[in-house]
């Protein structure tokens, strides 16, 4: 029989606090928890390791929103493939954005450089006079 952990005990096991385990149960990044008896919720290895899984997307820089459109294929198989390969495409796109973000600073510094040349070189020559 699989061991059910209550709230506060997978947010300890997770590392994460109840309101975050609520949070994302609101999002669907978590299955609704199983209620007993007086309305606990209870969780089990599985609501853990889906915990686990998010923190290390979220650890890749994954949003919540890319995180819910591929969380459910890393427990589909147990190869976890269909998982890795929608990540992959996620992790490309971010390195494509970071690329183009990277030359539009190069880009924006050089026009600060030349900006700051020329307002030397004035100041200078208007100084010298």
């Amino acid at each position: 029989m699989t061991e059910k952990m209550r709230i506060g005990e997978l947010a300890l096991k997770a590392g994460v606090t109840p309101r975050t385990i609520r949070y994302y149960e609101d999002l669907g990044l978590l299955g609704p928890a199983e209620r007993q008896g007086k309305g606990f919720r209870y969780y089990t290895e599985l609501e853990l390791a889906r915990l686990r899984k998010i923190d290390a997307l979220k650890g890749l820089g994954l949003s919540l929103e890319e995180i819910s459109s591929i969380i459910d294929l890393f427990f589909e198989e147990p190869t976890m493939l269909r998982g890795k390969q929608k990540l992959l495409e996620i992790l490309q796109t971010h390195l494509q954005e970071t690329d183009e973000k990277i030359a539009a600073l190069e880009q924006f510094r050089e026009d600060l450089q030349a900006n700051i040349a020329r307002i030397q070189q004035y100041i200078e020559e208007v100084s010298n006079q």
